[in-house]
């Protein structure tokens, strides 16, 4: 009896976790719609090419409050307050580290 109820504890828990990481990727997928159009429409200086890299970063450096912020931005619409947040999230030494490692290689691929 003992055995069945961990089974089935450890298989309820393992599909709480599939369920999670489901729902932390589509939270992510739409955060970066939501990254990728704040930086294509409100950072001119970011060069067309290395939007991708830039968004990767952005999202790998973000928190999952500001994941969630920009996933209700891809629904809602990008405001001032989605380009604040990029804003903060690039000015994160981590995510420049990133942006200098694979911008450069966006720019010369």
């Amino acid at each position: 009896m003992i055995r069945a109820f961990a089974l089935v504890s450890l298989l309820a828990v393992s599909a709480c976790d599939q369920a999670s990481q489901a729902a932390d990727q589509l939270a992510r997928q739409s955060a970066k719609s939501a990254v990728t159009e704040t930086l294509a429409t409100r950072f001119p200086a970011v060069p067309k090419q290395a939007i991708t890299p830039f968004t990767d970063c952005v999202i790998d450096n973000s928190s999952a409050r500001e994941i969630t912020e920009f996933a209700k931005a891809a629904v809602i619409g990008v405001t001032d307050a989605t380009a604040t947040q990029v804003r903060t999230v690039l000015g994160r030494a981590e995510t420049q580290q990133c942006i200098f490692r694979a911008g450069l290689d966006a720019l010369t691929a």
